[in-house]
């Protein structure tokens, strides 16, 4: 891995032999955008990748004397509002005086090898043999500010992360008013542009727009990433598939509002941009004061969607999630809530749990219900302690039940939230966002607490250490179930109420970080109504997330397929529920409700005391199953082979990194009459050297034969051949499992 400094053109390349990002200082002292993308081989001048054309008589040109020098034909890195160019800005300052407009120039540039941590800020890491960081000062002489763009590429990845730092070196205070953590402006617009989109319980669903002139956008101002965008897009060339061609994707390492936005201007120039969103951002920096903005995560793929994601998955799974659970495996589950919602005493969960731990399951986690005088969703968040008249004994008495059985013990915490029938809310109504005294928005019941306030952070994590410490837990489940809204804290200054959101979202990671750095073997799980806070800033505090709370199968298919477009596989919670799905009232077989969970991190999400014998020996075997498979979730590299956006059908697999095994699944929603004789799946990144055999059916097939031409799928119900037929009607699905013959003849 290099990065080339070519001098006196100023000229900076990183390259590792996957990826190429070149950047140049242009005339006027500001960088300009050379190239992104596949490796290209090092040279002493890239200036020709640069090209000035005239502009119109409409254009602005920055000198007076050089009429062919515009940015607003210009590709720029890091663009500033005010000189000539029409496009969104990058960044916004604003002097006590009013001045608005800022002119960046090159100072000087640093290459350290590693990465540095950002403060306060969840990122991506790595040491000096994984990456090299490149750091690039500019500096703007009428506001006294300072402009640091900080790149880091890596060895193994073909893949570059950005951050912007802005310092205040002057002796009055500036105000920035939008900052954006990287912007790109490509040459052309010949891309489709690619993003997650959902509502609560259908989260993550792909969608795909092609450019043409104008803005495109994703975003959120609700105070987390969301249900209804996810800080990722990807722009893909129009013949680019799942396995073939180019594509960029941009990834957002932030928990909070943001924006993602393509612009594609009069000349076709596309310009991609994510950062802070600046609706109700206004930051105050005082003199010598800095601000961090977040990580954004930068890939490049020329073997199509899939090679993206594969690279997203191995970049997060190492570089990311953090000791002990990015090696560690995960426990299998079982969650109470769908069993008792909030009727439950101690008596009852101890036998859930024993049920449970004869079916194999290895962590029983205790759901909402247990606190203050938790009855319904009406009362009692913020009052951390045990609701007596349900835990008589107290949590520790239970979890110590739950521990002699041989399980691991969990707990739900809901820490960002408030009832005001509290008692928290009763003693602190000042620790409530929102104007004491005016109107108030409620959502589930329920307020939010001012986390921008460093005494209502450091009192919930008095609270949570407290019972980990008791009760010796080794999970949570954070939740977090409504947005944000009168946004407004009463520990702010009138002129500081713009940095309330970012404030609020570095109080819940210093919770995290007191937390995990404590307590480094309690598993989190990020939760936000389901899939609302779904994004690389909370993995690398909680290494897997509630995918959604909708677990029908059905609809799993698709949240768990756009999921994957991102995130790695082991990060995925997903659990087996009770039928009829609580969520849509779909009626499934636990077969299938398996064969989807078990794409992620497995657990159930039902009463055990209420199975049939039947239904108990199945789930056993589903547990032993996935025991034996969780590895290769965890490591190998996951393919998408059917869309269940464009067919009746979804198919996915994973494979080892060594070739040597694979595990598949493949889902039909709805039957069909008369369907074909013969069906073949085509799979995916297997060795075509190898033979495999079906452990489902002891046959035995090369790599290239289950590629190229296929596995046979069971037959299905025609109509007429009951004695042949292994599969029909509706939500169907099957799983294989291949491994490589010890002894294999290469051919």
């Amino acid at each position: 891995m290099y990065i080339f400094v070519n001098e006196p053109s100023n000229q900076f390349h990183l390259t590792n032999g996957k990826i190429s990002y070149i950047v140049n200082v242009l005339k006027n002292g500001g960088l300009g955008h050379l190239y992104f993308g596949k490796a290209i081989r090092h040279r002493h001048d890239f200036s020709h990748l640069q090209k000035n054309d005239v502009p119109t008589p409409a254009s602005c040109h920055f000198f007076q004397d050089d009429p062919a020098f515009s940015l607003e034909t210009t590709r720029q890195e890091y663009p500033v509002y005010g000189k000539g160019d029409f496009r969104d800005a990058a960044i916004e300052l604003e002097t006590s005086e009013g001045r608005i407009g800022n002119h960046f120039t090159y100072k000087d540039y640093e290459i350290l090898k590693g990465k540095p941590k950002l403060d306060g800020l969840p990122a991506t890491y790595a040491d000096g043999d994984e990456s090299t960081t490149l750091t690039i000062r500019l500096l703007d002489d009428t506001t006294d500010t300072e402009l640091l763009l900080t790149y880091s590429i890596f060895h193994h990845f073909p893949v570059i992360t950005r951050s912007v730092t802005v310092k205040n070196a002057g002796s009055d205070n500036v105000y920035l008013k939008k900052i954006m953590s990287s912007s790109i402006d490509f040459p052309d617009s010949d891309f489709s542009m690619v993003h997650l989109s959902g509502t609560w319980s259908r989260e993550r669903h792909i969608k795909e727009r092609k450019l043409v002139e104008g803005i495109h956008s994703i975003s959120s101002i609700r105070g987390a990433s969301s249900h209804h965008h996810n800080p990722f897009i990807a722009l893909k060339r129009n013949d680019t598939t799942e396995h073939v061609n180019e594509v960029y994707g941009f990834n957002f390492i932030y928990s909070s509002n943001f924006i993602a936005q393509v612009e594609v201007d009069h000349y076709q120039v596309t310009r991609v941009m994510l950062g802070i969103h600046p609706h109700q951002f206004k930051w105050k920096l005082a003199p010598e004061e800095s601000f961090q903005a977040p990580e954004v995560v930068m890939v490049y793929s020329d073997e199509g969607l899939n090679g993206m994601s594969q690279t997203f998955h191995d970049l997060y799974r190492n570089q990311l999630i953090r000791d002990p659970w990015k090696t560690d495996e995960r426990p299998i589950l079982i969650n109470n809530w769908e069993a008792t919602y909030f009727d439950f005493n101690q008596e009852k969960l101890v036998n859930i749990a024993e049920s449970a731990k004869g079916l194999g399951i290895e962590l029983f986690v205790l759901d909402d219900g247990w606190f203050g005088k938790r009855n319904d969703d009406t009362s009692s968040l913020g009052d951390w302690f045990e609701n007596e008249e349900k835990l008589p004994n107290g949590l520790t008495s239970l979890a110590q039940k739950v521990n002699n059985m041989g399980m691991k013990f969990g707990l739900w915490f809901e820490p960002e939230m408030i009832n005001p029938n509290s008692q928290l809310f009763r003693g602190h109504p000042e620790w409530v966002v929102g104007r004491q005294g005016e109107h108030l928005t409620f959502g589930r019941n329920q307020l939010v607490l001012d986390f921008s306030r460093n005494d209502v952070v450091k009192y919930i994590y008095e609270k949570m250490a407290g019972i980990i410490r008791n009760t010796h837990l080794t999970y949570i489940k954070w939740d977090m179930n409504r947005n944000i809204t009168d946004a407004y804290s009463a520990a702010l200054g009138h002129d500081q109420q713009g940095e309330f959101y970012h404030r609020y979202i570095l109080g819940v990671y210093s919770l995290y970080e007191k937390l995990t750095n404590e307590f480094p073997d309690v598993l989190f799980e990020s939760c936000a109504g389901g899939g609302g806070r779904f994004d690389p800033g909370m993995f690398y505090y909680a290494p897997q997330a509630w995918t959604s709370d909708d677990t029908d199968p059905v609809e799993r298919l698709k949240i768990q397929y756009g999921t994957s477009l991102v995130y790695p596989i082991y990060s995925l919670g997903s659990h087996v529920s009770a039928a009829p799905n609580h969520q849509t009232m779909r009626s499934t077989s636990i077969d299938t409700r398996a064969n989807t969970a078990y794409f992620g991190t497995f657990g159930y999400e039902l009463n055990p005391l209420e199975l049939s014998v039947e239904e108990r020996r199945v789930i056993k075997e589903q547990v032993q199953f996935y025991k034996t498979q969780r590895k290769l979730v965890r490591d190998g590299d996951f393919y998408r082979l059917f869309s269940p956006f464009e067919n009746n059908e979804t198919a996915w697999m994973i494979v080892s990194k060594d070739k040597s095994e694979a595990l598949v699944g493949w889902y039909k929603v709805l039957a069909t009459p008369n369907p074909k004789k013969q069906q073949v799946l085509g799979l995916k990144g297997l060795d075509p050297n190898l033979l495999y055999e079906i452990e489902n059916n002891g046959k035995e097939f090369y790599g290239d034969e289950l590629m190229y031409h296929g596995v046979t799928l069971p037959t299905e119900f025609n109509g007429s051949n009951h004695h042949k037929a292994k599969r029909g009607g509706d939500y169907q699905s099957t799983i294989y499992y291949l491994k490589a013959k010890v002894d294999v003849n290469r051919v």
